[in-house]
């Protein structure tokens, strides 16, 4: 085994080595709005969910090298209020546009060719190309050195039409094509889903598992 202590480390290796072995991470497509109203839009992988009761999801975001905010984190700290979508195939590199620099006052989503639609509950608008929706206001915060770390609360849903059995609800897995982070700047696709229950995977379609 290579064996590796992390108080050797500099913050970049650190960052390397983890961002690189915790693969893969679904990516959240986050929606703010600005002081002007301008909607800004963008990517981040450290992102999951928390727990379903409340239902909270936590996306970590990181200061500038100058210890600025990024545009989302300052939005979320003035407001309360964000987005969180889910990425498909057919929108990865939409995504990626997203995460351009651009000014305050500049939408990443004209610049990368999305369309924003009102969200139901909250301010910040949803993106109409986008799966999955999350609306969530700020449940809790975190504050390191290096990130902020917001926690979500879940107020509202919104999936493609035909995504979700309201009956039963399942999400119809053979209908949803996320992407997920890998190491670098490498991205995954769902393609090559399996299950290890060999008699399961005979007899039970994706959309139930």
């Amino acid at each position: 085994m290579t064996e590796i202590d992390f108080a050797d480390l500099s913050v970049y290796q650190r960052y390397k080595l983890m961002a690189s072995l915790i693969v893969p991470r679904p990516i959240a497509l986050i929606t703010t709005l600005g002081e002007d109203g301008t909607v800004n839009a963008a990517p981040f992988s450290m992102f999951n969910m928390l727990g379903e009761d409340p239902p909270i999801v936590m996306v970590s975001i990181n200061r500038l090298q100058d210890g600025a905010l990024k545009d989302t984190a300052a939005n979320i700290l003035r407001t309360g209020e964000f987005v969180v979508h889910l990425t498909d195939e057919a929108m990865c590199a939409q995504m990626d546009a997203c995460a351009a620099t651009l000014p305050p006052h500049q939408s990443e989503l004209e610049h990368a060719g999305l369309h924003a639609v009102p969200a139901q509950t909250i301010q910040p608008p949803r993106i109409a190309e986008a799966p999955v929706a999350f609306e969530c206001v700020l449940h809790e915060k975190l504050e390191t050195a290096s990130r902020y770390i917001f926690i979500g609360r879940v107020q509202w849903l919104a999936a493609r039409d035909g995504l979700v059995d309201t009956e039963q609800w399942r999400v119809r897995l053979q209908d949803y094509h996320p992407v997920g982070r890998f190491g670098a700047s490498f991205y995954l696709n769902s393609s090559g889903r399996f299950t290890l229950d060999k008699a399961q995977a005979a007899t039970t379609p994706i959309d139930e598992m």
